[in-house]
């Protein structure tokens, strides 16, 4: 894969579990490194949900947490990304399904309905906090039948367990879909453009 990294730039870490956000940086041409954070994801969303926080500033706080744990084992110079999704629905909290019946769950309650999607990232350097942006999109699934939906899950298996929502926008899961308006990265969990943009300040791509 190309990459359009500055000579002598500093490392970048992905603070981040997610393959999605892995291939597209790698497609951008973001040279990098993972190390997931190993932070209990659902037991952060319970708190910031029962202290009233909007689910814009959740998912910053959620990439924040991330981007932190990594941050304090990391390099001096290096830049930590951290990233984080959340879907909203009529002022709930989606989380990832992790079993069939809770993604068929999900399907129904979701079809013939309009819900965000909020992509935050946020980067530490040299144990820092220096920068954060969330990037929402709006996803409007078709009116499917249950019969479709069983069809759907029993094509796609285990592998839409792990997304919130439980479909994978590019695979069978645009099947789902009547309308999406946002940008493809941004439903695949992160803001690149601005994180791509960053990184050319930190000096990482070049201008």
């Amino acid at each position: 894969m190309t990459t359009l990294a500055r000579p002598g730039a500093p490392p970048v870490i992905l603070a981040s579990a997610s393959p999605a956000r892995a291939q597209l940086l790698a497609a951008a041409g973001v040279p990098f490194t993972v190390c997931p954070a190993p932070v209990d994801e659902a037991a952060l969303r319970v708190a910031l949900r029962a202290e009233g926080v909007a689910a814009a500033e959740a998912a910053v706080a959620l990439a924040a947490m991330k981007a932190a744990h990594v941050a304090g084992r990391a390099p001096a110079d290096a830049i930590v990304l951290g990233a984080d999704q959340l879907l909203e629905l009529d002022g709930d909290w989606l989380e990832k399904p992790g079993s069939r019946d809770a993604a068929r769950a999900q399907l129904r309650r979701l079809r013939g309905r309009s819900h965000r999607l909020l992509s935050a990232a946020v980067s530490f350097r040299a144990g820092t906090r220096i920068w954060h942006a969330v990037a929402a999109a709006t996803l409007t699934l078709r009116p499917c039948s249950d019969a479709f939906l069983e069809r759907y899950l029993d094509g796609v298996g285990d592998a839409v367990l792990g997304c919130v929502g439980a479909y994978q926008l590019e695979g069978p899961g645009a099947q789902l879909m009547a309308e999406v308006d946002g940008a493809h990265p941004t439903v695949l969990g992160l803001p690149l453009l601005p994180v791509l943009q960053h990184l050319r300040e930190q000096g990482v791509l070049e201008t």
